[in-house]
């Protein structure tokens, strides 16, 4: 019989991810439409830290995975390279919805992919506060640790409504949201960022016309 510290280390429990996470971790890399962009996954110690941080997954999975990198060094870029490249199908799948686009059949080809590899959700578990999804802690790939976030990426196509899923209007920024606005007309990633500085934009430009 297995002890109770085995078990622990054999499974975790995950929160059930935000509707928005895998939007979140698309805009790790911003300012899309501007050159250089800004990325902030910039190698695996960087993804190690989000996915422990900000990826809904528990913050000792992180480190485990920034260990597991450093004595692994060539599977650890195989894994940031298909990370990466998970990322940017995600985000061709929303850009695509945001657009009302035919999405492309390689990129839903890589997230099933993924999804058949990242653990099942089938299982609860009660911590002292909250339910949790239970899963298998399994080896470390980039399905597993981005398993929330792929969740996440189902989940919003499926049940999402695709006249929400938006790209900021700035064409530099390019920012994918979900508006939860009570109108559902919000055009910019922030008022206080993009939104701002294209009023200040047209405040301009009418100065300039008025002054002619």
């Amino acid at each position: 019989m297995k002890s109770a510290s085995r078990q622990a280390i054999e499974t975790m429990t995950i929160p059930a991810p935000a509707e928005m996470l895998c939007l979140d971790y698309v805009n790790t890399l911003y300012w899309r439409g501007s050159q250089p962009q800004t990325e902030t996954l910039t190698d695996i110690e960087a993804l190690a830290g989000w996915v422990g941080k900000d990826g809904g997954l528990p913050q000792e999975r992180g480190q485990e995975l920034a260990d597991w990198a450093k004595a692994n060094p060539p599977k650890a870029a195989k894994l940031f390279a298909r990370a990466i490249l998970l990322r940017e199908a995600i985000h061709n799948l929303f850009v695509a919805r945001a657009g009302d686009r035919p999405v492309a059949d390689a990129d839903v080809g890589l997230l099933n992919e993924a999804l058949a590899e990242a653990p099942s959700r089938d299982a609860l578990s009660k911590t002292r506060t909250q339910f949790g999804w239970k899963v298998p802690r399994g080896d470390i790939t980039a399905p597993s640790i981005l398993a929330p976030v792929l969740w996440s990426a189902a989940d919003l196509l499926l049940k999402g409504d695709p006249a929400r899923i938006r790209q900021c209007a700035n064409e530099k920024c390019r920012w994918v949201f979900l508006d939860v606005s009570k109108a559902g007309a919000r055009r910019w990633c922030t008022m206080n960022s993009c939104g701002n500085r294209a009023k200040a934009h047209r405040h301009y430009h009418k100065v300039k016309a008025a002054e002619k």
